[in-house]
């Protein structure tokens, strides 16, 4: 079983910035892909920002420049900082990994989502 418990949502002004948290538990024999996710009250769920095995990063377009996911190894916990933030980017982001639990069955596991609300 592996959990996801993400937090640091909150309310911000435009041009304002949040450090979301994502803090991972539970036995992973290797992690294929980690990052957030996001969506806005009748919209599609969108992919916000990615790390990929290898270490690659990817980003929306709308969020290039101004976001930046991370890892910390040591405390299993994935961030993504968001600056200069857009009431555009008002959401709730879930935090997702794509683990291994071992060499031959892999699953998506899903935060239960921290909304951000960018408004003045």
């Amino acid at each position: 079983q592996v959990q996801l418990v993400e937090s640091g949502g909150g309310l911000v002004q435009p041009g304002g910035s949040l450090r979301l948290s994502c803090a991972a538990s539970g036995s992973i024999f290797s992690i294929n892909a980690v990052g957030w996710y996001r969506q806005a009250p009748g919209k599609q769920r969108e992919l916000v920002a990615q790390i990929t095995r290898g270490g690659e990063l990817n980003y929306a377009d709308s969020v290039k420049g101004r976001f930046t996911i991370s890892r910390d190894y040591a405390k299993n916990m994935v961030y993504l900082q968001m600056n200069s933030l857009k009431p555009e980017d008002t959401a709730n982001y879930y935090c997702y990994a794509d683990v291994s639990l071992n060499p031959l069955y892999s699953l998506d596991a899903w935060g239960q989502g921290t909304l951000v609300t960018v408004s003045s």
